[in-house]
């Protein structure tokens, strides 16, 4: 069986991410993967291509020189004529339009279509019916949440017999010392060793309601005088965040660490994990802090409460609410057993409900149905 994946990157966010634990998996399975990667003439994204070359997975790199950049068309179908894979599987809006186009000039017998998100610009009539034909032109689709699964049905009009939910999954690396991270990220920050750290993991655009992190900390930081806020990302938001923790007076104990390649690393070191976003269709740093045995604030919206259990492995608060949202961190700053407790519940629940290998299984079964 030979795969084709098809994705238009900048960086690596959340489906790259998913893609470097799928593809390689799949390959060790008997599927023979290639990925084509759509990239702007500035934006190479050498890291991800090269992790993935690391792990077996031929990639080829076709550029995109604007979003309406039909030429591409022709160079993916020119690229499909030449491997002749089995199945076309297609990742984010642009893979999907110009995989659509090129998948079928070329004969490609199957198109899988994955959906990573339930973006709001997505609910505009235009990109409806671009999707609903989308869908009407694919052989199968995942979602990687339920929430993903009801608005592609709801929305984008995808036959609820073709969409079926594949969670993302993570093999989390095997440690005997979880308290490394936590020093090392201490010291790393020049804090006492007991200081208390939450955490926020993303891009900084406005979906990750980063603001409301900063608000909600700003709200208990004299109760909590050994506590600190580190934010790991960057993006257009960040100037403003800054200003922001200078205007609620906790710029001194608010470290933006910007983009950094270690950030799981980082993560573990956390006590707690924000995850304020206004929307998310996954979130896979938050499998990343299961991993390491850290508890979660998310917000209640998307598929984040199929993440977090309320008072199992987190605390789940409404959306764009800093006064919940500081309350619930009030309690986890309060208690260093309840966390632990938590942490130790997220590690359960990540082996049993979100492990890399249940992922990379269904993603192959569903290859298998298409072929058969």
């Amino acid at each position: 069986m030979k795969v084709a994946h098809l994705i238009k990157a900048t960086r690596i966010a959340g489906a790259e991410r998913h893609l470097l634990i799928l593809l390689p998996g799949l390959r060790a399975r008997g599927v023979e993967v290639r990925l084509l990667l759509l990239v702007e003439p500035d934006k190479p994204v050498q890291d991800f291509g090269d992790a993935l070359v690391r792990g077996g997975v031929p990639v080829e790199r076709i550029v995109i020189r604007r979003h309406s950049d039909i030429s591409v068309i022709g160079r993916i179908r020119a690229a499909l004529l030449q491997d002749k894979p089995d199945i076309l599987h297609t990742h984010l809006i642009h893979a999907d339009l110009f995989g659509a186009a090129a998948g079928r000039l070329a004969g490609v017998p199957h198109r899988v279509i994955s959906r990573h998100n339930d973006d709001p610009f997505r609910r505009r009539p235009a990109l409806r019916l671009m999707n609903r034909i989308l869908w009407g032109m694919s052989d199968a689709g995942i979602a990687i949440s339920e929430a993903i699964r009801r608005f592609c049905i709801e929305v984008e009009g995808a036959p609820p017999e073709k969409i079926q939910t594949i969670h993302y999954g993570l093999t989390p690396t095997p440690s005997n010392d979880f308290n490394q991270p936590r020093a090392d990220l201490r010291r790393g920050l020049n804090l006492p060793s007991d200081a208390l750290i939450a955490g926020v993991v993303c891009r900084l655009i406005e979906q990750k309601g980063v603001t409301y992190a900063l608000k909600a900390f700003a709200q208990l930081a004299e109760r909590h005088p050994s506590a600190h806020l580190v934010i790991v990302g960057d993006g257009a938001l960040r100037g403003d965040l800054e200003a922001e923790a200078g205007m609620l007076g906790i710029a001194g104990r608010t470290h933006f660490l910007g983009w950094r390649d270690d950030a799981a690393q980082v993560m573990a070191g956390f006590d707690v994990l924000l995850m304020p976003s206004l929307w998310e269709g996954f979130g896979i740093v938050m499998l990343e802090a299961m991993a390491a045995g850290v508890p979660i604030i998310g917000s209640d919206v998307s598929a984040i409460p199929e993440i977090v259990v309320y008072n199992e492995n987190g605390y789940l608060v409404p959306p764009r609410d800093a006064e919940a949202l500081a309350e619930a961190l009030d309690a986890l700053f309060s208690d260093t057993p309840l966390r632990r407790h938590m942490g130790l519940l997220g590690q359960e629940r990540l082996e049993t409900v979100f492990s890399a290998d249940s992922m990379i299984d269904a993603t192959a079964a569903l290859y298998d149905r298409l072929m058969a």
